[in-house]
């Protein structure tokens, strides 16, 4: 298979801010960071071709000694593999996922991922799933649809928030991004543009681009969703699918108005476009529930929701689920056997478990939640007051604004301090958001907090010159 390539100037976007002119660290090894953190964090995939030094240094405006002296250090970690006539392509090191965190003196501290371990009551499911299993023994195990109890509680869920469903209209797969991966493949071929908002959940630009499709942003405004704007773009664009997150949005923590998903079911049914609307949240409210599913104000069938136990029970389930028409669900079932066989059954016997004990799992869970949202907030005011936080009704992280572009610079350099940290680049396309950082609040206060502080001195220096895009000279 041949190597994906960037050119010179995408890689400037995805690098931004890279460099700290008043640093004491050289910029060979600043530059170096900032590319190790694109490649840790899936902006920079895997097996990608690096343009030449010589080009690298020309869009960056460095000395080419700079560049070589980057990628030698990344090659001597095992971030890039020299390959004859391929020259720099993107690799992760042998036998050490995290090598640059592990063999730091100080803790390793991952606010790059917003979700929750696992609770006590998942042992309690488990243990219960176990119980059950014998009866399923004599089966194959493979059932492409999902166990049928399983389905039949998940759609009762839908029709307790509003939204007739039947088992028949379930498919349950091996978590959202599996989900969200098996409808590209039903819906797009390569080449075809699928929407997004803009910022977006990172694994769902990563699954777009990995179906060879192009994603075409719709930008969030300050507040709400541009519907006009999503109606232009489809009108303009004539994509194949779009994809959204209604609930609780990652990364940005709205929730999408009743009227607002009127409006966007009315779009995908005039312009008979396929929503599929991202809910792996909407369990995670605080104050009030979401409006009902956006596939209840959709009655052309063109709204597709996809959901996932990993944010509101625990992520090594590995267990989603899309709720579509019968049909759809027929033909992704057909489909299926081109990704894998179906879910795993014990997971399922102990997801069916832990949905029907929800109403009592998951209002402790909110507010444990809203405990740490609070305390995080209030130590993120006070370590960083210049930073700009708005409050998230749910979900799990905040979306911070900085005072400056910088947010790449900041995190490469928490990643040599054992922090590994969400830069808003991540969240978009084409380097966009380098005034934001995700941070979630899933991790113990205490440790969030230790981080905030460790991380402090990194953005003063930061702060204390106002960083702008180089326009000449060399380094």
């Amino acid at each position: 298979m041949a190597a994906r390539r960037i050119g010179s100037a995408s890689l400037q976007r995805l690098l931004g801010n890279w460099q700290q002119p008043e640093s004491r660290t050289p910029a060979y090894r600043q530059l170096a960071d900032g590319l190790r953190l694109l490649i840790l964090d899936g902006r920079l995939p895997l097996d990608t071709r690096l343009p030449g030094e010589r080009d690298v240094a020309e869009i960056l405006h460095i000395s080419r000694t700079t560049v070589t002296g980057a990628l030698a250090e990344l090659r001597s970690e095992g971030y890039l593999a020299s390959r004859q006539g391929s020259g720099s392509l993107t690799t992760l090191p042998i036998a050490r996922t995290e090598p640059d965190i592990a063999r730091l003196p100080l803790p390793a501290v991952d606010l790059s991922c917003a979700a929750l371990p696992a609770g006590p009551e998942i042992h309690q499911a488990y243990t219960r799933a176990l119980s059950q299993l014998p009866e399923y023994l004599e089966h194959s195990g493979y059932d492409a649809a999902g166990l049928p109890r399983l389905r039949t509680a998940i759609a009762q869920r839908y029709n307790d928030r509003g939204l007739p469903t039947t088992a028949d209209q379930i498919m349950v797969v091996n978590g959202a991004v599996s989900g969200f991966t098996l409808l590209l493949r039903l819906f797009t071929g390569p080449g075809d543009r699928v929407i997004i908002e803009h910022p977006t959940y990172p694994h769902a630009i990563g699954a777009i681009k990995g179906a060879a499709c192009r994603p075409i942003p719709v930008a969030l405004p300050d507040q709400g969703w541009d519907t006009d704007g999503l109606a232009i773009t489809i009108a303009q664009a004539a994509p194949r699918l779009a994809y959204l997150i209604a609930d609780f949005h990652n990364p940005t923590g709205r929730c999408m108005d009743s009227a607002t998903r009127q409006s966007v079911a009315e779009i995908a049914a005039r312009t008979r476009t396929p929503m599929v609307v991202d809910e792996t949240m909407s369990e995670l409210w605080y104050d009030v529930p979401p409006p009902p599913p956006l596939a209840a104000f959709d009655d052309s069938g063109h709204v597709i929701m996809l959901g996932s136990a990993g944010k509101s029970f625990w992520g090594g389930l590995r267990l989603g689920w899309i709720r579509a028409s019968a049909r759809t669900i027929a033909a992704l079932i057909q489909m299926r056997d081109t990704m894998d066989l179906g879910s795993p059954l014990l997971e399922q016997l102990a997801c069916a478990e832990l949905l029907q004990d929800a109403e009592q799992i998951l209002p402790a869970r909110r507010a444990g939640l809203r405990q740490q949202r609070d305390q995080t907030g209030a130590a993120i005011a006070r370590q960083f007051p210049e930073w700009q936080l708005n409050t998230p009704s749910g979900g799990l992280c905040w979306w911070a604004e900085l005072p400056q572009p910088v947010s790449t610079m900041l995190a490469a350099n928490a990643e040599t301090l054992g922090i590994r940290i969400g830069a808003g680049p991540r969240f978009g396309i084409e380097g966009a958001f380098e005034r934001f950082l995700r941070v979630p609040f899933t991790l113990p206060v205490s440790q969030i907090e230790d981080a905030l502080t460790r991380i402090r001195p990194v953005w003063d220096r930061i702060a204390a010159h106002r960083v702008s895009y180089p326009r000449g000279g060399l380094i």
